[in-house]
């Protein structure tokens, strides 16, 4: 079974970076080498959203709301993704998890996420 454990948010003003990860676990490399990852964010009283992913070539999608301020990127030899986000505005206040994009398959079993709040 695939856990996976995000790291990385916390609370920071606005205009400040910081950098997410999300380590894979039960899984071997070559198997997540293949998978589409994606990071997801969750804010208080809305939906979870996608908000960026990266495929198995590294080609990499953002939600118009992070384009360029955010990057996503892998490392399959650590079964490791990232997320740079700079330029933090309030409104990027969330949970932020990482899975594997529903176009590869069914999400896996969700991680605890890592907090993000950004503060005016």
């Amino acid at each position: 079974q695939v856990q996976l454990v995000e790291s990385g948010g916390a609370l920071v003003e606005a205009g400040a970076s910081l950098t997410l990860s999300c380590a894979a676990s039960g899984i071997v490399e070559i198997v997540f080498s293949v998978q589409t990852m994606g990071w997801f964010r969750q804010a208080p009283g809305k939906e979870r959203e996608l908000v960026a992913n990266i495929s198995i070539g590294g080609n990499t999608n953002y939600a118009d709301s992070v384009k360029g301020r955010f990057t996503i990127s892998r490392d399959n030899a650590k079964k490791a993704v990232h997320l740079q986000m700079n330029s933090l505005k309030p409104e990027d206040t969330a949970t932020y998890y990482c899975n594997r994009h529903p176009r590869t398959g069914e999400h896996w079993d969700w991680g605890q996420g890592t907090q993000v709040t950004v503060s005016s």
